[in-house]
């Protein structure tokens, strides 16, 4: 890797680091705390690559994105940002970025990105009309989070959005789907056009979808929870796609049900799924993603705040506690739970008594930790498994149970171990006591993905 790349970033240890590792890789560096130094050095011509931070002392890394791409078409920019909502993977996407990391970042991932930047000869970007200049972002869109899966979620959701192709987003209910299809629509070239959302009713007729199209015209449609349309409603799906034309509206869905599993049963039209799939996002639960749940906890003490709300925060013990449970009903969950917890006390600093007393009156809400620290793994699995049943109603889950639940456990398993193992699947595979072929099969099977890392913070 050869190359000269700017770094701008106000944290000192993360700018030493990256010029240590870009140093050794062959390159040149020059490292700022200051965006007018980056500035003058792009209008010097200086770099091959730029690797930015978001927010810096003296300005937004964001905001000279555009300015960059005018002085110097094609020089790639890499934005690192402790900022991990998904409005900054929109709005890096939106400025041209050439890619876009949360922090904390793994050093060899970040590496990679850099050597493949400076390996593209990127085109030059058209200038955006000013009439056409993006919305900015809304702080109370609450699809915020810094796990690994919700920042894939991020970039995906950047990609797609000037897309023409149908979106599948899928889910437990109260993740935050049709907040998601949303985002898509208002950042999207069709932000300034209808965006549809077509239920049940709005199909129930033959005339339904002509409504819905003459609503959207060419903007956005979401079919919300899809998978619940019965057969009639999913053949007047199929008909009005099948006569769209070049003007026609972006197509979005979502779903809780898996529509395959429903399909293979007969329960949902095999030409619909595939007219639907063209991306499909896949939004984790919260259990999912518990390292968020701190994050989403704040974001909801804020929002009650700006409503009016006297100020409260979680003690450490009662964030524990929030941080156990499973949530079934996910983010909407979580949300309204905080309120509950907001509008109950009046004291600044949020007890675990008081997270018990809200939390212990909601329905299918166990701990997952179960009611001791004594208790065995084995009974806490049975628990979840027993409300994993309960949940149905008394209905059987779909068939394939046993290796959905293998997989449930397996997978975390190997994940946790290999992170405790720095990635080195050698000492993983000792760890666990099983063959080193076995574990690389394994990672395989369940696309997990391996890096030897330092995290940076």
């Amino acid at each position: 890797m050869d190359g000269t790349v700017l770094v701008a970033d106000d944290d000192r240890t993360i700018r030493t680091v990256l010029t240590q590792a870009l140093t050794r890789a062959g390159c040149k560096v020059h490292a700022t705390s200051s965006l007018v130094t980056l500035m003058r050095w792009v209008e010097e011509g200086k770099g091959d690559l730029v690797i930015s931070d978001v927010v810096m002392p003296d300005g937004n890394g964001l905001d000279q994105l555009p300015k960059i791409g005018e002085q110097r078409p094609g020089l790639p920019v890499i934005v690192i940002s402790a900022q991990n909502t998904i409005m900054t993977a929109i709005q890096a996407a939106e400025a041209e970025a050439y890619d876009y990391l949360p922090k904390p970042f793994d050093l060899p991932d970040l590496m990679k990105r850099a050597a493949r930047a400076l390996e593209i000869k990127r085109r030059a970007p058209a200038p955006r009309p000013a009439s056409e200049a993006r919305p900015r972002p809304s702080d109370d869109l609450p699809l915020v989070g810094r796990t690994p899966a919700m920042q894939t979620l991020y970039r995906l959701v950047a990609r797609v959005m000037n897309t023409d192709l149908p979106v599948l987003i899928t889910g437990e209910s109260g993740t935050g789907k049709s907040l998601i299809a949303r985002a898509i629509h208002d950042f999207s070239d069709r932000r300034t056009l209808p965006f549809v959302i077509a239920s049940a009713a709005d199909l129930a007729t033959m005339d339904g979808p002509s409504q819905v199209l003459s609503r959207a015209r060419n903007g956005s449609i979401l079919f919300d929870e899809v998978g619940d349309l019965d057969e009639e409603a999913q053949g007047r799906i199929v008909r009005m796609l099948d006569s769209f034309t070049d003007t026609a509206p972006r197509v979005m869905a979502t779903s809780q049900a898996d529509l395959s599993q429903r399909m293979e049963a007969g329960l949902f039209r095999q030409d619909l799924f595939y007219r639907l799939g063209g991306v499909s996002i896949q939004v984790p639960s919260l259990r999912e993603r518990v390292d968020d749940i701190p994050l989403l906890a704040d974001h909801f003490l804020a929002r009650a705040e700006r409503d009016g709300l006297p100020l409260r925060r979680f003690s450490s013990d009662a964030m524990d506690l929030v941080r156990t449970y499973s949530w079934p009903g996910n983010v909407r969950q979580l949300e309204n739970t905080v309120r509950r917890i907001m509008v109950t006390g009046t004291e600044d600093e949020i007890t675990r008594a008081e997270a018990e007393a809200v939390l212990g009156n909601q329905p299918a809400m166990e701990p997952l930790v179960g009611g001791g620290e004594g208790e065995k793994l084995s009974a806490s699995v049975a628990k979840h498994l027993k409300r994993y049943f309960d949940l149905h109603g008394g209905v059987l889950p779909p068939p394939g149970l046993y290796q959905r639940i293998l997989r449930e456990v397996e997978m975390p398993l190997i994940e946790i171990a290999l992170d405790a193992t720095g990635g080195n699947q050698a000492k993983c595979a000792d760890l666990l006591g099983i063959n080193r072929n076995t574990l690389r099969k394994k990672i395989t099977d369940l696309d997990i993905r391996v890096t030897r890392r330092r995290k940076l913070m």
